[in-house]
Order: structure tokens, then sequence, then C-alpha cells
């Protein structure tokens, strides 16, 4: 389904410069931007008072700088079920991104990565379709979603997981480090990789060291 209006947006960037690109780009294909916001608690607000036609959010943005700008999106479509919403991200946030696409049936809501999209006009365009009810998924969050959906210890290497069973078994870096035979570095690079393969975003070491933890005990 096509529109043929121009749509009232809600739009949540953290970036000022591109928030602002955005909001230049969006009126120019005549829609209007009643909102233009940099944290989650003033997307919210904005949504609840305003009742856009679309969001256009992006995934990371204050106060905690990790996944505020999704989590906000998925609480606004349970409030308001059918809120198109259309996500902007450089980052695919696996959980809430695959709960966002499997709300309202799929139905009004979209995920690009900003560094695929081809330009303005798609971007234009992708709005339009999620604002009338359609669906728009680059291809790169699919396949990062499915492959979530594997077991996802076997992203370690042989060493990751060597360290990963010694943190399960409490051990501090410098253990680690002396039971492995390798430099305290070695091991704090280790573990930021295994933060990464496990889609742990920052938000205090000592959080993701347990979540890690727990991956290792569930798997």
């Amino acid at each position: 389904m096509r529109l043929d209006r121009p749509l009232t947006v809600v739009l949540a960037e953290d970036d000022a410069l591109l928030r602002e690109g955005l909001v230049t780009l969006l009126e120019r294909f005549g829609h209007r931007v009643a909102a233009a916001v940099r944290d989650a608690p003033a997307l919210r607000a904005a949504v609840r008072d305003l009742t856009p036609d679309a969001l256009v959010t992006d995934v990371r943005m204050p106060p905690d700088m990790t996944d505020d700008g999704l989590r906000a999106a998925v609480e606004l479509r349970a409030e308001h079920p059918g809120l198109p919403v259309l996500v902007l991200s450089q980052y695919v946030q696996h959980t809430y991104a695959a709960e966002l696409l499997n709300s309202g049936d799929g139905l009004a809501v979209g995920y690009l990565l900003k560094d695929r999209v081809g330009n303005a006009r798609e971007f234009a365009e992708a709005l339009v379709r999620v604002a009338g009810g359609g669906t728009v998924v680059d291809p790169e969050v699919v396949r990062q979603l499915l492959r979530r959906r594997e077991n996802p210890l076997q992203r370690l290497t042989q060493r990751e997981r060597e360290v990963l069973e010694l943190m399960a078994q409490g051990k501090t870096n410098a253990a680690i480090s002396r039971g492995l035979f390798v430099t305290e570095a070695a091991v704090a690079k280790h573990i930021g990789s295994i933060f990464l393969k496990l889609d742990l975003t920052p938000g205090g070491d000592d959080h993701r060291r347990v979540l890690a933890v727990l991956a290792y005990l569930r798997a």
C-alpha cells in the first residue's frame, strides 16, 4: 500500500548534523517533521503528544547510549498498535529488533542500516511504504537476525571459549592470564571480542561479564 499524502513524522536521532539533515530531506519530499529529538524520553513524549503518521528513530541515543531508541519504539508500538516505525541505524540490536519486527504482524515497520541506504529517494520511499502498512528490512538485518538463532558461542574462537570458561569459574583477568600463559592485555582483548560476538552492548564491563558467563552456562 502506498500513500499519496504528506506524512507527519517524529524523528529521533542524537547526532545533531544527521538529525538536521534528515529533517531537511523529509521536508524536501513534502513531509512535515512535527518533532526532531535527540533522546529516548523526548521521543516517547513527542509520539504520545503528537500521534504522528510515522516514527523514524536511531537505535543508540541518550540517556544510556545503548538501545534506548529501539526500546522506546517497541514500547510505543505496544501503546499505539500499528504505529509505523522505521529504524535507521548503524547497528542491529538483535533482541529488540526481532521484537519490533514481530509486532503488529510485521506490518508498518522497517529497519534500515545507514551505510547501506543507496540514496535519499530510496529512504523516502521506504518511509512511505512503512507508513502505508508495508515492511522494509535491509537484507543484512535479516541475515544477522537469522544468525542470532544459532548458538552464539559458535561464533567464538577456541581461545575465546577457553577464556570464557575461566571467566565462568570466577577467575580474574590476572588469573586467566596466568592459566593460559598470555598477557593480561591479550586476555582483555579476547574478552572484548567475546562481548562483541555475543552482542553484549557497552554498559559496564562487570555487567557484560556476568551476561557472557550466563550465555556460556546456558549453552
